[in-house]
């Protein structure tokens, strides 16, 4: 009787998942295998709100595999050892697993090969299950990987992909296994109060919702703040309890501006992983570097942790920055205008600032957090590096009623206007007894400090 392995990392789900439905066609039987990966949590990366994410989304794979006459198989430790333990356990042939990005994630499929290989068995990697559209399978002339997102846009919307693979009926399992206790969300300490639910049902759910009152008005209002008109499925692509695949090609199906809006975003999402994949130090050091030199020192610590805690003075940036602590989540202007201001305004150092949203983030993924902070900070692939987002000109285009701000600065309670966005404008007295602090920097002279560090000329805030 022939036994494969399914390797599950981030792509928890039943429904198109290519390495499951190649073991169920190559094997009698399969284990489904989660590896709680001791060397990723050695290094902080599983923060509170992934794992609390995580261990909803692992309930619902053995919940799925249940049904389907399996079940989920938990391992602990170092994954090389833990797959090469489960295949000579119920002595498989075969491990598929899902390709990925990040150099630990080619590095780990390495050892993999190896270690499998020098037992006689095989590892079968299947790649566009955590993309849309596999790194490297479109290229410019000449170059391994594009470095700026129009010309690859261009020819990633030309490609097909491959077909949606439906979930399996059956996923037989050896009885025999063993297998760990599923982690549970409420065991943990330090969750965001306001954190979604995970798991691969609330995921098509939230899918099917957005899809049917989302997407057609998605290209006139996804960057309004006070809307939060965005489809909120980056968690869910990010665990992969979602495919990629399908949903671009759902909604891509309508078609009009709102589909277009949309799959251009995921779009994004498969080029920033098509950079990391051709560049893993772009996860730690310059993609292009202007050899900055950050602020260190007292002051720059004082004004980060002002950043942090939503305490700036400026109510958007402080109100992004507080929807991010209490849901784990951030909008997607959010996450650009908070971290100009730590960059460019502050000149702070943007893997500062990429460690406290993977400290918080559920979505917290490394090519798009790292890269998206590079983008930001003018050191990754933003064809203008030194553009720097004006606070008060953002929260005027896509805040103007302050409802945003209100809703996560009630020391503003109340305020129209500009002056929910301008607090300085009120009178001392009452900026006295709403405690909202004051500015904790002047925009025209972070300005001025941030061109003199770059070397550019003054250009129009955007």
């Amino acid at each position: 009787m022939q036994t494969a392995v399914v390797l599950f990392t981030s792509d928890l789900r039943l429904h198109d998942h290519p390495p499951l439905c190649a073991a169920l066609a190559a094997a009698d039987r399969v284990v489904p295998l989660f590896v709680r990966d001791e060397a990723i949590a050695a290094t902080g990366f599983p923060a509170p709100n992934r794992q609390a994410f995580l261990a909803d989304c692992l309930a619902a794979l053995d919940a799925g595999l249940r049904e389907r006459g399996g079940r989920l198989v938990v391992r602990s430790g170092d994954v090389v050892e833990q797959v090469c333990r489960v295949a000579t356990e119920t002595g498989a042939t075969e491990v598929h697993m899902a390709g990925d990005v990040s150099g630990y994630a080619q590095r780990r499929e390495e050892r993999l090969e190896r270690a499998l290989a020098a037992d006689g068995r095989a590892l079968r990697v299947h790649d566009g299950v955590v993309t849309a559209l596999a790194p490297g399978e479109v290229t410019p002339a000449s170059r391994d990987h594009f470095a700026v997102f129009t010309p690859y846009f261009r020819k990633w919307r030309a490609q097909h992909g491959r077909g949606v693979r439906s979930a399996p009926r059956r996923v037989p399992v050896p009885e025999d296994v063993r297998s760990e206790r599923l982690p549970a969300r409420r065991r943990l300490s330090g969750v965001s109060p306001g954190l979604a639910p995970g798991g691969e049902q609330e995921g098509r759910r939230r899918l099917a919702a957005w899809l049917r009152d989302g997407l057609a008005s998605y290209a006139g209002r996804q960057d309004d703040l006070g809307d939060d008109a965005t489809s909120r499925l980056s968690p869910h692509l990010h665990f992969g309890t979602l495919s990629p695949v399908e949903v671009v090609q759902r909604a891509g199906r309508g078609g009009g501006p709102g589909a277009e809006a949309f799959v251009r975003q995921l779009a994004w999402r498969d080029f920033h992983h098509q950079v990391l994949a051709a560049r893993p130090a772009a996860s730690r050091e310059d993609y292009r570097t202007h050899h900055d030199r950050w602020r260190h020192g007292r002051a720059a610590e004082e004004e980060t942790a002002a950043w942090r805690e939503g305490r700036t003075g400026y109510p958007v940036v402080d109100a992004a920055l507080r929807q991010l602590r209490h849901e784990g989540w951030m909008h997607n202007r959010g996450r650009l205008l908070t971290a100009s201001f730590l960059t460019k305004t502050l000149y702070v150092d943007w893997r500062v600032g990429a460690r406290h949203f993977l400290e918080l983030l559920v979505d917290g993924d490394i090519a798009n957090n790292q890269l998206n902070w590079q983008w930001a900070a003018g050191t990754g692939t933003d064809t203008r590096p030194n553009r720097v987002l004006n606070p008060l000109a953002q929260a005027a285009r896509y805040d103007p009623q302050g409802t945003y701000v209100r809703r996560w600065i009630p020391e503003l309670a109340g305020l129209e206007g500009r002056t929910v966005h301008e607090p300085w404008r009120l009178a001392a007295d009452e900026r006295a007894a709403r405690g909202y602090p004051g500015p904790i920097v002047d925009l025209a002279d972070a300005r001025t400090r941030f061109e003199h560090a770059r070397g550019t000329g003054r250009g129009r805030q955007p």
